[in-house]
């Protein structure tokens, strides 16, 4: 899991935003838990690895126990 994140801002319609608001609420998801889900498969996809930010820290604290 991701300790540190950054902001990402995305322009899209009006109509398409509440439809996706709308469909995520019914879903009991955020928009937020939804994007960072496609962009993690579209990662994936394509083959792009990376090492989540913030994970270097959660492992030493584990270290410490």
């Amino acid at each position: 899991m991701e300790l540190k994140t950054a902001r990402l801002t995305v322009l899209v319609d009006p109509a398409k935003k509440k439809a996706f608001e709308t469909l995520c609420a019914r879903q009991d998801v955020t928009p937020s838990q939804v994007v960072r889900r496609l962009i993690r498969d579209y990662l994936a996809h394509h083959g792009v690895g990376y090492e989540p930010s913030g994970l270097e820290v959660d492992e030493a604290a584990a270290a410490k126990r």
